[in-house]
């Protein structure tokens, strides 16, 4: 009877050294917990060389659509035929990601304009690198229909990961120019305050775009951005004529067994190295009545996300407004979890709760369709999701907030923050700074 072939390989904190060994591969990816730098990740997944690649490049809702159900019946697929291990998060499967402007087409059925990379994009990985950091283990799995002289030669690669200085170091050649100055966003923000006043919608989420020029290896900023930022649902992958780098904090959709967990994220508050500044900016955001209401505005809109895919007795707020600290922010975070329905599938699930409701505003339809009228520019796959889905349905996904993508020498970054009836112009602005400036400080530094 076939089984899968797991390779024991040495332990190390970062992981990073076995993704710089196979990262020449074709369409690598590193799913980064980035445990070395905070506690809360446990399992980083590392694949490349995938044995096919499914990507989605169509501005029609009805393509889109159609392509959205085959991808859907082809992971299916995968998650029959290949085999799991139970002690595992991941053993080989599907990898990839749903962009912001899928969604616009998927669910607000907006045609959006082009962006340079496919609105969506799953490669079929059948080996992986896995590292259990509760554990402090780490392997090399491969389903069986993988050749013993393709695990011998990954195997070899492997065991010769070193830590390794990036090919060329990464350096701006302009400063970062935001989409939006302080006057622009101040007409965004009455305009969305307009259509709150008129009961459009009771919240939208306004981003900022960042953007500059670069020379140099992507894969170097990177990992500097990991120190400065470092998240549990972390990720880089690499297309070949760009590059996707998050450092985003936020779980979209996990499911292991049926069951479904999301955790939004509403409410942010910056860190201090001062500890009493730090802890007393941790309980004002934990005692802020307008973060609070943000949040549970976007608990309700994420537990009727769950009532299409989930048994309407099992989904349950198991946490509320809970604080979570990271490197460069506090955040309100709350739990809502759910059984799958015997008829639904853990993509479908994915694709009902996408994209994420934290970064869309309530009603989800409604404010997409402002966010296209309001903000200039084109999210791409910030505000998407990357997520992994393997045999026997186990599944998890982020938010890709916090994230950069890098194409022909240009490099764009995302800020937002969620605009409610009483949110002031000023907060709001400071927000979006306080989330991203760390990370721009962190690349202007690199040279």
């Amino acid at each position: 009877m076939a089984s899968l072939c797991r390779v024991s390989l040495p332990y190390h904190r970062d992981s990073s050294r076995y993704f710089a060994a196979v990262k020449h591969l074709p369409l690598p990816v590193y799913l980064d917990s980035a445990a070395e730098h905070n506690e809360r990740g446990r399992w980083d997944i590392i694949c490349a060389d995938p044995e096919e690649v499914i990507s989605i490049n169509t501005i029609d809702y009805i393509d889109i659509n159609t392509l959205s159900i085959n991808i859907e019946n082809r992971l299916n697929h995968i998650n029959k035929t290949y085999l799991d291990a139970p002690d595992l998060a991941f053993s080989g499967g599907a990898v990839g990601y749903l962009s912001y402007d899928f969604g616009e087409q998927f669910q607000a059925q907006l045609n959006t304009r082009k962006d340079d990379n496919p609105l969506a994009h799953v490669g079929i990985y059948p080996w992986t690198v896995i590292v259990d950091h509760e554990r402090e283990r780490c392997e090399l799995v491969a389903q069986p229909h993988l050749s013993n002289a393709r695990v011998s030669e990954l195997e070899v690669l492997l065991r010769q990961a070193a830590p390794e200085a990036p090919a060329s170091k990464f350096r701006l050649t302009s400063a970062f120019q935001s989409s939006l100055n302080p006057e622009s966003y101040a007409k965004a923000f009455h305009k969305i305050k307009a259509y709150i006043d008129t009961g459009d919608c009771y919240q939208i989420n306004l981003t900022r775009e960042f953007s500059a020029d670069f020379k140099g290896d992507p894969w170097s900023a990177y990992l500097r951005l990991r120190e400065v930022a470092a998240a549990p649902f972390s990720a880089y992958m690499d297309f070949g004529s760009s590059q996707f780098l998050c450092l985003s904090p936020e779980r979209l959709l996990a499911a292991h067994d049926r069951q479904l967990q999301t955790q939004p994220i509403k409410g942010t508050a910056a860190r201090s190295d001062d500890p009493d500044e730090d802890l007393l900016l941790a309980t004002t955001l934990q005692g802020s009545a307008k973060n609070r209401a943000e949040n549970i505005m976007i608990v309700d809109l994420l537990r009727n996300d769950f009532s299409k895919s989930c048994q309407t007795e099992t989904v349950i707020t198991e946490a509320l407004c809970e604080l979570q600290s990271f490197r460069t922010v506090h955040h309100l975070v709350s739990t809502v979890t759910g059984h799958l329905r015997d008829d639904r599938s853990e993509f479908s699930a994915l694709l009902d709760c996408f994209p994420g409701g934290s970064i869309t505003g309530a009603p989800k339809q409604r404010a997409m369709e402002i966010i296209r009228e309001i903000e200039p520019h084109r999210r791409s796959l910030y505000c998407g999701s990357i997520f992994y889905l393997g045999p026997k349905g186990k599944l998890d996904s982020n938010i890709a907030i916090r994230s950069f993508v890098c194409n022909q020498e240009k490099i764009r970054g995302w800020a937002g923050g969620g605009i409610v009836a009483d949110s002031v112009l000023e907060e709001e602005f400071i927000e979006t700074e306080t989330k991203i400036s760390k990370l721009l400080d962190a690349l202007a530094d690199l040279d």
